[in-house]
């Protein structure tokens, strides 16, 4: 049996507002616009997630909204606070909790493309994954039964993708 993980960074997020908290910082334009382009790849592609964990702050939240908008039946999220600017170890850690066969993460870098990085067993040939920029999206599928089995350097690299592969956003 197997196990899918993908690892999403959040979209563009909006720096408009000095005086906003981080975690209460939304998408720009941009952003919007690039979060349903992901989910469309993510459905086209057969990769939509059973499960779903997520970042407690807006922007991370704001794009799983935009990529749910293209999936068929797209889960509700599980809201962590723990995913907030997590580095890998705890990004692990909350991922060890689910018991879906297909669960995606969204977060923030450096810690998701940090993990990226660690899990793939070859890294996705394309320019911009050592950046992981917003939006980023991996898919890597793991010989496990449960997420307590998933090692660094075993993920079999199923797809990677950025919302600019998927459009040329102004």
């Amino acid at each position: 049996m197997s196990l899918t993980l993908t690892l999403i960074r959040h979209a563009k997020s909006d720096w408009g507002n000095p005086g906003l908290p981080d975690h209460d910082r939304p998408l720009n334009m941009r952003g919007l616009a690039a979060a349903p382009l992901i989910g469309g790849w993510l459905d086209a592609n057969g990769f939509a997630p059973d499960n779903v964990l997520c970042s407690t702050a807006r922007r991370t939240q704001e794009t799983w909204s935009g990529i749910a908008t293209q999936l068929g039946a797209a889960p509700d999220p599980v809201l962590s606070r723990a995913l907030y600017h997590a580095d890998p170890s705890d990004i692990l850690q909350t991922l060890r909790g689910c018991d879906g066969r297909s669960v995606a993460v969204i977060g923030h870098n450096p810690g998701i493309g940090a993990l990226a990085w660690s899990l793939a067993a070859t890294p996705p040939d394309h320019p911009s994954f050592g950046s992981y920029p917003t939006g980023a999206c991996l898919v890597l599928a793991f010989d496990a039964t449960t997420w307590d089995d998933i090692t660094e350097g075993t993920g079999q690299l199923k797809g990677f993708v950025t919302p600019r592969d998927l459009s040329n956003p102004t």
